[in-house]
């Protein structure tokens, strides 16, 4: 049992380094999309990630086009605050992907326009804030894939 968390141009390295530590944690993939907003030897990525990084099972991809075209075909699911379905609305499976955008704007207009059936949303009970921090919400969807794939 597996997921697949795809960060489509991460931004913040400590982001992408407590990601990194929560996809070993969960048995998920971490697959990072080009360009980042940082390097990946930067020290902040380690820091977070602790000396957990050098076992994550890790995937780099040079262009989103890399990404889609090597995984055409295969179940995805898209997270992004202007989602129009609950993230508890995935019928998670084993291998999926699940694709979260960069921290300052989320996905792209291209990439939810083309997929807005699979475009879902955390839950959010206030009106004073637009979004969980990036690490945050990728925990909340894989934990609950987790849940449902434990069935």
């Amino acid at each position: 049992m597996g997921l697949n968390i795809v960060l489509i141009e991460p931004e913040i390295p400590n982001n992408t380094g407590n990601i990194g530590r929560l996809s070993l944690a969960s048995g998920s993939t971490l697959h990072l999309v080009k360009p980042f907003g940082f390097e990946l030897s930067d020290k902040r990525v380690k820091r977070a990630g602790l000396d957990y990084w050098q076992h994550v099972d890790l995937k780099i991809y040079e262009s989103v086009d890399e990404f889609f075209s090597t995984h055409k075909g295969k179940k995805m699911a898209f997270l992004s605050s202007h989602g129009n379905k609950s993230v508890y609305e995935i019928a998670f499976e084993d291998d999926m992907l699940l694709i979260f955008g960069k921290e300052s704007v989320g996905l792209s207009e291209e990439i939810t326009n083309a997929n807005s059936e699979k475009l879902y949303q955390i839950p959010i009970h206030s009106e004073h804030i637009r979004s969980l921090n990036l690490a945050n919400a990728v925990s909340v969807v894989v934990y609950e894939g987790l849940r449902q794939l434990r069935k």
